[in-house]
């Protein structure tokens, strides 16, 4: 099978940084499925593990962590999910990636596909979906509404680099399911308007204090905030705008922060990672599958839209090389997608 991979972790301007190679079939067994991939999307997880964690020597590394495909094979152990089904997943961070015409994925972290997008629509949302449920639903602890609700609750979420990935389907969930306030922050008048239209209540910009621009929003203090990217950076905003027991959630490094600032306002600090269920073989991992569900669900219903930004054709290096380098440059807007090899 035709597959995209990488031996040494190179700058993506090295002509080796990523290649086109030929791979053996896997062969699905036990909880598996194998899944022929049609499309995918390219996250900054993909270019973080290609810089810092180089395969051992002579061993190759496929990367790749969200597709769609059409289920080609089962383990014997598998219940949910037939041959020709078409799903989507975000995979296992320690098994081989989506960037190859075949892939194994485990049934317990796959979802249907949305029947109402194509494949490339699809590829861009597994797993942001699963980041940004698992914040506003595991780590947040914002309250579920039935979708179409509309009823106004007291929470106010600031989502600080609100325009990325996450933030871009992180706003439509809270937009369809919960009552909250949404504050997005966006830098660029095409960041601003993108996150308008995905349902943010009020922006505000994160290249100037926040504190004084959400003070002139009048609507109270913030409740939860979803800080996708510089959080050592807002943190102290952060511990000024919270109210008390206000909850924070990250998905970045921030390599100093002063927790002791939680203390005074009793705030909780969350640090979300989609791929600790698969990781450690967590016994809730068919969470994952059941809230890819409930998202084809929403977006068949029309409540959440896909978050696909720039479609870069065929699956291979070279494309993988231009996704990456975008990525790297941290100024694209939505998610970037290849499809078909």
């Amino acid at each position: 099978m035709k597959a995209i991979a990488y031996t040494k972790s190179l700058p993506i301007t090295d002509a080796q940084s990523l290649f086109d190679l030929e791979l053996p079939q896997p062969v699905a067994s036990g909880q598996d499925l194998l899944v022929k991939v049609k499309a995918i999307a390219v996250n900054p997880v993909d270019y973080k593990v290609r810089l810092n964690m180089p395969p051992a020597e002579g061993e190759h590394k496929v990367l790749g962590w969200d597709a769609v495909g059409e289920v080609v094979a089962t383990g014997e152990d598998v219940s949910q999910f037939k041959v020709g089904d078409v799903v989507y997943y975000a995979g296992d961070l320690t098994r081989a990636g989506s960037n190859a015409e075949y892939q194994l994925v485990d049934q317990r972290i796959v979802g249907h596909k949305p029947k109402t997008l194509s494949d490339a629509e699809a590829a861009a949302l597994p797993l942001t979906a699963i980041t940004a449920w698992e914040i506003l639903f595991e780590h947040l602890a914002i309250k579920k509404q039935a979708a179409g609700t509309n009823e106004k609750s007291k929470e106010v979420i600031l989502v600080v680099g609100a325009a990325g990935g996450v933030g871009s389907i992180l706003i439509q969930i809270a937009k369809a399911i919960t009552g909250a306030t949404i504050i997005a922050t966006a830098s660029r008048p095409s960041s601003k308007e993108w996150v308008q239209q995905l349902g943010a209540d009020y922006v505000v910009d994160h290249s100037k204090p926040l504190p004084a621009q959400i003070a002139a929003l009048n609507i109270g203090a913030v409740t939860h905030v979803a800080s996708l990217n510089g959080t050592g950076n807002y943190f102290e905003s952060y511990t000024e705008l919270l109210a008390p027991f206000g909850k924070i959630a990250m998905i970045d490094d921030p390599q100093n922060i002063d927790i002791s600032k939680l203390k005074m306002k009793s705030l909780s600090l969350h640090w979300e990672f989609m791929f600790a269920r698969s990781m450690f073989n967590a016994d809730d991992m068919i969470e994952q599958s059941r809230l890819l569900n409930q998202v084809s669900e929403l977006i068949d219903q029309n409540h959440i839209k896909t978050t696909l930004g720039k479609n870069l054709g065929a699956i291979n290096a070279s494309n993988l090389k231009a996704a990456h380098q975008e990525l790297e440059s941290g100024r694209s807007i939505g998610k970037i997608v290849l499809e078909g090899f």
